[in-house]
């Protein structure tokens, strides 16, 4: 178990820095000890007669009296600390000498070193934040974006925790009356309106609705969005890498073949991360090395998010362009098709190689729904289109025009990329789901609610409405906590960083 191994009531050290030499680092102590720990080496004034919130200059001396470092200590007083226990802060130079010695002799003094997150652990045990609230603070630290530090901020101070302990109590007080009611089986008495609870479990679902579905909006802030440029030897992939990057990263050049591994680069829209695969081109390989290429190619696609395919519009003929979409689409996958080097071609359009107006009256309604649903398919053998009728798979608004040298058209593609994760339905400024473990619980509680209506609309019994109410119950209380078990607060914490 995570912290069984030690006692939650010892006095625990760290350095609360990043490790390396520095000009300042921090080491942190918590416990009922840390002040009285502090102290027997602190030259100064006495720690344990000041007051919370302050800070004191002075010496930290060996038993012989040897100066170790001069610091700054500052004072927080249970319960007024990040852990709610005593909690001091050593500001010492940075250098990973002074540092060693520093921790080694409060470990002598009787401190521990802190196991990872074992401070936030203490801050979550001891009442000071919820679970979602704890892993916010993790997610702040790791916050390599505007929009995901946004995120973490607001889940951190506690807004998300707010609305699930509200709908959770809801459901409570209704779970509670039930219950009652089976107290009084045999008196076939009534204490839940079950008209009432029927309007509460839909209005929860809705939400519930709502947040999971901010998912794949949450995790891509959190986590960035992988996105492949992809297409043939020379339609433009690394001259448009370049491009979206305005730096030279990737070589360019006339002979085919020159990208042979993937480049990998971050491209930062409005907060969002995109991160850019530049991949070798598609073809026949000539040897080995181009073969493996094109197979990492194929790999890297599977994996993505988005999948950007430039082709180059004086060498490409339409059907060779739905010939490799054909192979390149992948279910889940969203797709945008970029029309390279229009500054020579700029007459080309989007109906010269997608017809899809004056082909749909050929098939049927059904089949177009197949066609124009593919790219959602859980199984790529639910939809088998021949290469001829791809083009009804493809929107306009997916085709982007752009001439990668002259830098034509890039700030159009950079919105539709940012489109492409931000939908209309969903703002930054309303609460947003980033974390797999929440996601997970989010929709098990909605499975359970959707058992519950299932019972009330089915004339099942009390006791079986009951149980999918707990259900729920428990699901929304995974999140913030209310319901833990020492793996999963193990799982959670043992990812922290030592010293937080």
């Amino acid at each position: 178990m995570y912290y069984s191994t030690h006692d939650l009531n010892d006095t625990i050290v760290a350095l609360a820095t990043p490790a390396g030499v520095g000009a300042i680092g921090v080491i942190r102590l918590s416990g009922a000890a840390a002040i009285r720990i502090c102290n027997q080496v602190f030259k100064g004034k006495n720690l344990e007669e000041q007051d919370s919130h302050t800070i004191h200059f002075g010496t930290i001396r060996e038993k012989d009296n040897r100066i170790i470092d001069e610091v700054l200590v500052s004072l927080f007083v249970a319960p007024k600390s990040y852990t709610r226990e005593n909690v001091v802060e050593v500001s010492c130079h940075g250098s990973s000498y002074i540092i060693q010695q520093l921790i080694q002799l409060f470990i002598k003094q009787g401190a521990r070193m802190a196991q990872p997150g074992e401070f936030t652990l203490r801050a979550f045990l001891n009442g000071q934040m919820d679970l979602s609230q704890a892993e916010a603070v993790a997610d702040l630290i790791a916050a390599s974006s505007a929009s995901s530090h946004t995120l973490a901020l607001q889940q951190m101070r506690g807004g998300f925790s707010d609305e699930i302990q509200k709908l959770r109590q809801q459901l409570l007080d209704f779970a509670s009356l039930i219950e009652l009611e089976l107290d009084f089986s045999e008196e076939d008495v009534e204490f839940a309106d079950r008209s009432e609870l029927k309007k509460l479990v839909i209005t929860i679902q809705t939400y519930l609705h709502d947040l999971i579905q901010s998912f794949d909006l949450g995790n891509a802030i959190k986590n960035g969005i992988n996105t492949v440029i992809a297409g043939r030897p020379n339609a433009g992939k690394s001259t448009l890498l370049n491009a979206l990057l305005n730096e030279e990263r990737a070589i360019v050049s006339d002979i085919a073949g020159t990208t042979r591994d993937t480049i990998e680069e971050v491209l930062n829209i409005n907060g969002i991360q995109f991160r850019l695969i530049d991949t070798a081109g598609i073809r026949e390989a000539s040897d080995q090395i181009e073969a493996m290429g094109v197979e990492k190619t194929m790999e890297k696609i599977s994996q993505s998010a988005l999948l950007i395919y430039v082709f180059d519009v004086i060498q490409m003929q339409p059907e060779e362009v739905r010939q490799d979409l054909a192979k390149l689409m992948k279910p889940g996958v969203h797709l945008l098709v970029i029309a390279n080097k229009m500054d020579l071609n700029p007459y080309t359009k989007f109906e010269h190689y997608f017809e899809v107006g004056s082909r749909k009256s050929e098939v049927g309604s059904q089949d177009i729904d197949k066609m124009e649903n593919v790219s959602s398919a859980k199984n790529p053998s639910d939809f088998e289109l021949p290469t001829s009728d791809l083009s009804l798979a493809i929107s306009k608004s997916q085709w982007i025009p752009v001439s990668a040298l002259e830098k034509m058209n890039i700030p159009f593609l950079k919105e539709k990329l940012y489109e492409s994760v931000i939908s209309e339905q969903v703002q930054l400024d309303s609460t947003v789901v980033s974390n797999v473990r929440h996601y997970e619980a989010l929709r098990k509680a909605s499975e359970s609610l959707d058992d519950v209506l299932h019972a009330m609309d089915s004339g099942i019994t009390s006791d079986f409405v009951a149980m999918d109410i707990r259900r729920a119950l428990a699901y929304l209380g995974e999140i913030t906590g209310e319901i833990s078990t020492d793996d999963l607060l193990g799982n959670i914490f043992g990812k922290f960083c030592i010293g937080k």
